[in-house]
């Protein structure tokens, strides 16, 4: 049982984690279109970004098993 509820809080985290990556996503295109972007924001932005993206790897991988060839 615990299994299953460890796999529902991923899950659950996964989508928050892939909301805030999409947000993440639309500020930095954003703040890129507007010109006069902020160099450093942006960089902030996008190593926020893939921070996010690494978090959301790592948890993908606790609930795919593996697959040994």
């Amino acid at each position: 049982m615990q299994a299953d509820a460890d796999e529902v809080e991923i899950v659950a985290r996964l989508g928050t984690l892939r909301l805030e990556h999409r947000d993440l996503d639309a500020a930095i295109a954003a703040l890129s279109e507007g010109g006069s972007a902020d160099q450093l924001q942006l960089m902030r932005l996008k190593k926020r970004k893939l921070r996010l993206r690494d978090e959301i790897t790592l948890l993908e991988d606790q609930i795919i098993p593996d697959i040994i060839a």
